[in-house]
């Protein structure tokens, strides 16, 4: 064999090398899978609640919000929204959750009033 012949033979058992290599590296195990699933749950339920919240509050106060004050959620079912008003907001305090099971805000209170509130099963 000559030293083209090996050469060539050492690239090409390199890239079967490589490939074999990315190929078992991208197996997941079960628990890296659940992770996986239930980060990203919890990043389309805090994206849903940030679009619809912001949305019912400047529809029930004329005020518009953009960053909520504190956050609470079990990072499965709900996510709690929760805004300080500000001068010149129509409002003092607002609270919106948000429930995976319904689709959409279950509870929505602003001022101590409670504008939805509707049964979670």
């Amino acid at each position: 064999m000559s030293n083209t012949q090996k050469l060539i033979g050492a690239v090409v058992a390199a890239i079967v090398v490589g490939f074999i290599m990315v190929g078992t590296s991208k197996e997941q195990t079960t628990e890296q899978k659940e992770a996986a699933s239930m980060i990203r749950a919890v990043s389309s339920m805090q994206s849903m609640a940030n679009q619809k919240c912001p949305q019912l509050i400047k529809e029930k106060t004329g005020s518009q919000v953009y960053f909520p004050t504190r956050t609470d959620t079990d990072k499965a079912t709900y996510v709690t929204l929760e805004w300080d008003g500000e001068p010149g907001d129509n409002f003092k305090t607002a609270s919106c959750t948000l429930h995976v099971s319904l689709g959409g805000v279950s509870k929505l209170i602003i001022d101590d009033k409670v504008i939805i509130d509707k049964k979670v099963r």
